[in-house]
């Protein structure tokens, strides 16, 4: 069983934040980069045998111009404009298939379920789109520590901003309407930074973050994908201060601080993999509307059924 800090302290963690003074100009260029390229918004019908949506094989143009893949389905027999949640994959995972995204259709919502670049091998669930960007240096197995050397590099600038150009290729669809944001674990951390970066927002669904307070989460937990730092630091020793400069633009508590959209977190209380007080930090610092559910006796898992229908109800509140 693991254990962090009991639930009062736990409400009232609210850690320094280690910042970059360039963050927001970070960010700014990143994203000005990003939308230099053309956003090729392409939704292309896939026949399909579902009965309650319409599918599309969605690509459009991230980070550098590149290729992203995903999923879009429409609820079927809907008029107008229909709400959409966009939904982020957790660690190693991809897209998959059209089949693993019927719960908002079936709520009569869109859905958008974005793939991960150069992820979708870890044995849960395929990706379909690759990451070319070169360079990136010595790594552990994992993106984690992907060009960890420099905030330039780093695998997670090229997915945050691929996120963010979703949700713009999203708005480009002409049956699209408000947009919701949503994911666990590293898909709760896109949500989260994707919640800062992307205004306009109905709402985010963050659960089980990871990628906050991580220098922190390095030091109290032995467990993936967070190993992959500690062994890099291993190996790297004098460089670990300049990986923690480098993280302290992708960590989910430096978004927090910028977030006005609502929000809706989960946290396990038993989590040895998003521990806890990670969470909490950056749920403590979010600077939007925000609530979350706490589940003592589950870990990483978070709510489970229970706690889809609480994102269910949360996004009906924001999306109608």
């Amino acid at each position: 069983m693991f254990v962090d800090l009991p639930l009062p302290q736990l409400r009232q963690y609210r850690p320094e934040r280690a910042e970059p003074a360039d963050f927001d100009a970070f960010w700014q260029r990143t994203l000005g980069e990003a939308r230099a390229h053309d956003l090729a918004p392409e939704f292309t019908p896939v026949p399909s045998e579902l009965t309650v949506a319409d599918v599309f094989d969605v690509t459009f143009a991230g980070f550098g111009g590149h290729p992203i893949k995903g999923w879009l389905l429409l609820p079927r027999h809907v008029t107008g404009p229909v709400p959409c949640v966009i939904e982020y994959q957790g660690y190693g995972g991809g897209r998959g298939l059209p089949i693993d995204w019927l719960l908002w259709p079936s709520f009569g919502y869109a859905v958008l379920a974005m793939d991960s670049r150069g992820q979708g091998a870890g044995g849960w669930r395929r990706g379909d789109t690759a990451d070319p960007y070169p360079g990136t240096g010595p790594q552990t197995p994992g993106v984690m520590t992907s060009g960890v050397h420099d905030p330039h590099a780093y695998y997670y600038r090229r997915l945050y901003t691929d996120a963010v150009r979703a949700v713009e290729a999203a708005r480009a669809h002409p049956g699209i309407g408000e947009i919701a944001v949503g994911g666990a674990s590293q898909g709760g951390a896109i949500a989260l930074a994707v919640s800062a970066l992307a205004p306009g927002l109905a709402c985010a669904l963050v659960d089980v973050p990871f990628m906050c307070h991580i220098r922190h989460a390095t030091q109290i937990t032995p467990e993936h994908p967070y190993a992959e730092l500690a062994a890099y630091c291993r190996a790297f020793k004098d460089q670990v201060e300049r990986v923690f400069e480098t993280l302290a633009y992708f960590d989910g508590m430096n978004f927090a601080a910028r977030a006005r959209t609502p929000a809706l977190f989960s946290v396990g209380l038993q989590d040895g993999i998003t521990p806890p007080s990670t969470v909490f930090a950056a749920y403590n610092h979010y600077a939007g509307d925000k609530d979350i559910r706490v589940y003592p006796y589950n870990g990483h898992e978070g709510g489970e059924s229970a706690h889809v229908m609480e994102r269910v109800t949360r996004a009906k509140k924001a999306l109608g």
